[in-house]
């Protein structure tokens, strides 16, 4: 009897996005209330999008992806997913069959749809034959959720979960794998065939049977083989994509601290160990159960054929295994210092090509280069010393295996000339001996690859164990206080490492809702880090910052980051079209935002230059931008989002003259009813703030408007003197 599929009605009219995802977690085994996905999704009273349904689906421990697909396309996907349908609405899509599409819609029920119908249905309009879909598929930590403390460290336990929804190929493997032993047992027995029967008898006509068999007994395995390399390439080529997959969603759900701490180099040979992972279980441990079972079944004929031959080949196995394991030990300190080496290497290289411009205008090439080299030489010498080990551990091997070679051929010959076996049994026995042997070396090539799997493991649980940013069992507010006002109560902090001083002790400001506060002082007073703390790059390490009156800590991440617009002096421009680099968080850029983005920005000549417009590739794919064109893109991505709060950290100093009063003046209209902080030099950018905070040492020394403080003749005056040439 199937399986029915799972259903929910939907309890609210907006309850459609929710109901979907409870559908498809009972159908993948877990019950979640409908509350807590609606919490997670953000559902207001306009319903919810698809990217707050893939935001509470990954929080959940799914893996998803948001797409506009065609019915092709559609009908290559694993199901069950979510779909948009009539322009309003959210059902799951749980089985294609016939032509036919079946629906679970939490507003009417299990229903199935002829194409026609779908189409009309889920496609946005006639000139576009795609419709939204949000796939998903579960991940490791999808089947913790109802642990009270789910384990974050990626164990052997959860990695096997990968390969769970491929049981059906795995058996088809495994039925592959005896098939492939049958046919090898069959061989040795045909050989003694020819030999004591076809040639002791010269019955050319037994000869040629025996070799059409051995020729058939070929095909068969060739193609056994064939279809096992193709098995395994769509597992291993799946499975490693999934772990990647959830490797980059971990390390976007760590805090931004965390790159503070670690090296590109770093993070990326953690990402080259997960191949390692995923290479040991879908080769290696197929591989190594397919060989024990031949061990098992040619070691059991070997016995058959003669005992002191496996006693000479049981003894010397195991004194090759104690060699080989002898030198486990060293391998894995190597492996440590390889994974160092090649670190620091990796990210020296995408250092100093990011900095080659910086390098040619300082002639520093032969300083660069001397420095690679260096590195080289490094490598080189882990290399010798790799080499080395891998030549002691080979000579041992070899001798064992040479000398049991010795010493078992010696035994059949005797034996043959003794009477005991005939000439096609030591022919048997020879190829017998070589079939147990191949799955010793497999065993211990195993043993290797479990090694520096193991260790690889080690290391990506650094990135694994490491507490994520948000907490999916704390409750955090959905929806930013009334009041718009920043407070730093008592804030003391210091960036991480043994030594360093605080950049605040007990630090109070307030930030009026609606107005616009700037933040001067000398390089190294604590503005920079202020609107850090406020973008939540770090955790005061005593103290709280209060929105409204309520916690910063206690507001949902996403939430704040969207009611946020930045400008921070390392903002990055990505290798996209302008309008992209704008709308960065928009699949589909809205056009009228992104058109007062640009005119806040006064980029409209710039555009208007471009050969493409909006639609021009700029970064390191396509055209370089100027200091200044990049600062007016950065301000343009800030204006796009429409944020409650506008943190502008030196946003204008690469500017000149006139496009800097033009954007200063589309900025004061645009700040209107804003909580804007300004972080600045310049005199236009902070004149006109309703209050000035002067700051030096991380303390507060002076704050009022410009010209109060002008009037007092203190620091303030004395930076506006200094940096601005105001005069005496």
């Amino acid at each position: 009897m199937l399986k029915r599929f799972p259903h929910y009605k939907q309890i609210d009219l907006m309850d459609c996005g929710a109901t979907c995802l409870r559908i498809i977690f009972k159908y993948y085994g877990q019950l979640v209330s409908i509350h807590k996905i609606r919490k997670l999704c953000q559902t207001t009273k306009n319903g919810v999008n698809l990217l707050g349904l893939s935001e509470a689906a990954e929080k959940l421990g799914f893996r998803t992806y948001g797409a506009r697909l065609s019915l092709e396309q559609l009908n290559q996907i694993e199901l069950p997913c979510i779909l948009h349908w009539n322009q309003k609405h959210f059902v799951v899509l749980y089985k294609i069959r016939k032509g036919r599409y079946f629906i679970s819609d939490p507003a009417g029920g299990l229903i199935s749809y002829d194409e026609r119908e779908f189409r009309s249905n889920w496609f946005s309009s006639k000139e576009q034959p795609a419709g939204l879909s949000l796939l998903l598929s579960p991940g490791p930590d999808f089947y913790q959720i109802d642990e009270d403390e789910p384990s974050r460290a990626l164990g052997w336990s959860k990695i096997l979960t990968y390969f769970y929804k491929y049981k059906r190929l795995f058996v088809q493997l495994v039925l592959g794998m005896l098939v492939g032993t049958v046919l090898s047992l069959i061989g040795p027995f045909l050989t003694q065939s020819v030999v004591d029967i076809g040639i002791n008898t010269k019955n050319i006509s037994f000869i040629n049977l025996i070799l059409i068999a051995q020729l058939m007994l070929f095909t068969g395995s060739t193609a056994v083989t064939f279809i096992r390399s193709w098995i395994m390439l769509h597992i291993s080529t799946r499975v490693n994509i999934s772990i990647l997959t959830d490797l980059l969603i971990k390390i976007m759900k760590l805090p931004m601290g965390f790159f503070d701490l670690k090296t590109h180099g770093d993070i990326m040979q953690r990402m080259a160990d997960q191949q390692r992972i995923e290479s040991f279980l879908t080769g290696s441990t197929l591989n190594t159960l397919f060989s024990l079972v031949n061990m098992v079944i040619f070691g059991s004929l070997l016995i058959i054929y003669n005992k002191n031959i496996f006693l000479v080949f049981f003894v010397a196995t195991l004194l090759y295994t104690c060699w080989i394991l002898a030198f486990m030990k060293y391998r894995r300190e190597l492996d440590h210092k390889r994974f160092k080496i090649s670190s620091e290497n990796q990210t020296y290289m995408v250092e100093m090509i990011q900095s080659m411009k910086d390098i040619k205008l300082n002639n520093a090439q032969k300083q660069q280069r001397w420095g690679w080299e260096t590195l080289q030489a490094r490598l080189f010498r882990f290399r010798v010393q790799s080499l080395a080990l891998s030549q002691y551990q080979s000579v041992g091997s070899m001798a064992i295996n040479q000398a049991k070679g010795i010493i078992i051929t010696y035994i059949s010959a005797k034996s043959v000339i003794d009477g005991d076996i005939t000439l096609g049994g030591m022919m048997a026995i020879q190829y017998i001996v070589g079939m147990v042997s191949n799955p010793v070396e497999s065993l211990l090539s195993f043993l290797q690859s479990y090694q520096d799997a193991k260790i690889s493991l080690e290391r990506l649980n650094e990135i694994y164990e490491t507490e994520e940013e948000v907490d999916i069992r704390k409750d955090y507010l959905t929806q930013l206080p009334q009041d718009r006002t920043i407070e730093f109560r008592n804030i003391t902090f210091r960036y991480y490492g043994a030594g360093n001083d605080p950049i605040f002790t007990r630090l109070n400001l307030t930030f009026p809702t609606g107005k616009t506060t700037a933040i001067v002082g000398s390089s190294g007073s604590g503005k920079t880090t202020i609107l850090k703390l406020l973008l939540r790059y770090y955790n005061p390490e005593d103290g709280e910052i209060l929105v409204g009156g309520k916690r910063l800590d206690q507001i949902d991440f996403a939430l704040w980051r969207d009611s946020c617009g930045s400008v921070l002096q390392e903002n990055y421009v990505y290798a996209d079209t302008i309008a992209r680099n704008i709308a960065v968080n928009d699949e589909l850029p809205d056009e009228s935002r992104v058109e007062q983005a640009v005119h806040i920005a006064n980029m409209e000549d710039f555009i208007a230059n471009e050969p493409f417009g909006l639609s021009t590739k700029i970064g390191t794919a396509g055209k370089g931008i100027s200091q200044g064109q990049r600062q007016r893109l950065m301000i343009a991505r800030a204006v796009y989002k429409d944020p409650a709060f506008i943190f502008l950290d030196e946003a204008t100093n690469s500017l000149d003259a006139n496009n800097e009063k033009a954007i200063v003046e589309n900025l004061d209209r645009f700040f209107d009813k804003r909580t804007v902080i300004v972080v600045a030099h310049r005199l236009s950018t902070v004149k006109n703030a309703d209050n000035i905070i002067v700051l030096e040492k991380g303390a507060v020394v002076e704050q009022g408007t410009h010209q109060e403080l002008t009037a007092r003749r203190g620091k303030y005056f004395e930076l506006v003197r200094n940096q601005l040439e105001l005069g005496n």
